[in-house]
């Protein structure tokens, strides 16, 4: 199948009619390997695919959008980049659902770093497409969401966000702004903080992994 990201995928040991979506976007610098590594541990009624971001940066490793320093060393991210990654992933959930048997009203997005970043921007840019979201070590940037989001409907829009308290990469302050700003959408969101790095910890993995089997 000629779908318009690489990916990789686990069909479901538990055949339905239609089966729910899993569906990990990895971050910078990273590849559709990454989160694949958590398949094996996922439910069995789910359709597990782990997606390649479009920017290919060097051997192996693929970005979303690109992060750019000025000339006082301050990070900025390529808005227009990301706003096309978010395209991208809305219709690659649409070109997955026309070439399996895919349940659309059970879609969840599992995102690390720059693709919980993506996985916020795609949720409620298109809360039609996604019934969850799973944002580790990420943030909710506005700019990158469609203009006319607020006109959204979040009633059916569910998201588990987690950070770690010493991230090195992206401030837990900026993780910890998630919950209040999606709480003001009116979006039914649980926010989790754990003592590590820029990572997943077992115990994330874990709390995800029931909040998911709790929200279905």
């Amino acid at each position: 199948m000629n779908l318009s990201l690489e990916y990789l995928v686990r069909e479901p040991k538990i055949k339905l009619d239609k089966n729910p979506l899993l569906l990990l976007i990895h971050g910078y610098g990273s590849n559709e390997q990454d989160l694949f590594s958590f398949a094996t541990e996922l439910p069995d009624e789910y359709y597990i695919v782990s997606v390649r971001a479009p920017y290919d940066i060097q051997y192996g490793s693929y970005a979303w959008y690109a992060i750019n320093f000025d000339a006082d060393q301050n990070k900025f991210s390529d808005n227009e980049q990301a706003k096309t990654s978010r395209d991208l992933i809305a219709q690659f959930i649409d070109e997955l659902e026309a070439n399996y048997p895919i349940d659309n009203e059970n879609v969840t997005l599992i995102g690390f770093s720059q693709g919980a970043i993506l996985s916020y921007a795609v949720a409620l840019s298109h809360p039609e497409k996604v019934q969850r979201v799973v944002a580790m070590s990420g943030y909710v940037n506005p700019e990158i969401i469609e203009e006319n989001y607020l006109k959204n409907s979040f009633s059916n829009l569910k998201i588990f966000t987690s950070h770690g308290t010493v991230d090195q990469v992206i401030p837990v302050e900026w993780g910890r702004k998630a919950k209040p700003f999606l709480e003001n959408l009116g979006i039914n969101s649980t926010y989790k903080e754990y003592p590590i790095g820029h990572g997943v910890s077992p115990q994330n993995f874990y709390d995800f992994k029931n909040w998911i089997l709790a929200n279905t």
